[in-house]
């Protein structure tokens, strides 16, 4: 792991799951992460633009339920 990656896991603990979840989209979608500089421009950016929205969308939903976890056992 080079020193640039090794910073982003540091401010960002969820940039682990968040790149796992858009991988997962985008092979959920039928193409290879590594190779969607082979698609055209804009079927690879609007494939994009829904992983992202998707992992986004994921990690809120992730968060709502914790916080209602802390909530119903009174950590909040």
């Amino acid at each position: 792991m080079d020193k640039e990656s090794d910073f982003s896991h540091m401010t960002d603990p969820n940039a682990v799951l968040e790149r796992a979840l858009i991988e997962d989209f985008i092979r959920s979608h039928g193409q290879d992460p590594s190779r969607l500089h082979e698609l055209p421009e804009d079927q690879r950016r609007r494939l994009e633009s829904d992983a992202s929205r998707h992992a986004a969308a994921r990690l809120a939903e992730m968060e709502a339920r914790a916080l209602y976890v802390h909530e119903l056992h009174g950590n909040r």
